[in-house]
């Protein structure tokens, strides 16, 4: 059984919505997740820079980006917050346990050898199943980094949550049923 696997969903946000309910739903069930999720953006002074990462299962929310300023029409990764984040991940892997880990996405940082690569890496060397939002855009370095052991699931909840269930040793079922 394959216990990395990805998820594309193909409308903007989709994936971290979905990734987020799984979440939820699993640590209902009582499933040990660690990671990071895309934390939803704030009503307030956010701006089109803001990125933010919720480090499961209780926290802290970091931003990852840098706002460049008002001429700015791009963005800076926090390289620094970033692997702040990804620190904070491995420790509680190390120290806590896991039965699953879920990141947001592998991105940029990710396809260069950096950012979340070296928990994904940490956790498989530990047993523990890694699930990880995909884009298009970096499918072919996960596909390198992964060399043919990942398994792209269906963007639903039950996909996902079948899967979690194959992977994740567990005594109860997890259900899609709330």
């Amino acid at each position: 059984m394959t216990t990395l696997a990805s998820i594309s969903a193909p409308a903007r946000g989709a994936t971290d919505r979905l990734l987020a309910a799984v979440v939820a739903r699993l640590q209902a069930e009582g499933v040990r997740v660690i990671g990071a999720l895309r934390a939803p953006p704030d009503n307030g002074s956010a701006t089109h820079c803001a990125s933010d990462l919720w480090l499961l299962p209780r926290g802290p929310v970091l931003r990852i980006t840098q706002n460049l300023g008002t001429g700015s029409a791009s963005c800076r990764m926090d390289a620094g917050a970033l692997e702040e984040a990804v620190g904070l991940a491995s420790v509680r892997l190390e120290a806590e346990g896991a039965d699953l880990v879920v990141l947001s996405k592998f991105g940029l940082s990710e396809a260069e050898g950096r950012g979340f690569r070296a928990l994904i890496v940490q956790a498989l060397l530990r047993g523990v199943p890694v699930l990880t939002g995909l884009s298009a855009t970096h499918r072919a370095a996960f596909e390198a980094f992964a060399e043919g052991m990942a398994q792209p699931l269906e963007p639903n909840v039950a996909a996902i949550l079948d899967w979690c269930q194959s992977v994740v040793s567990r005594d109860a079922p997890l259900t899609e049923e709330a």
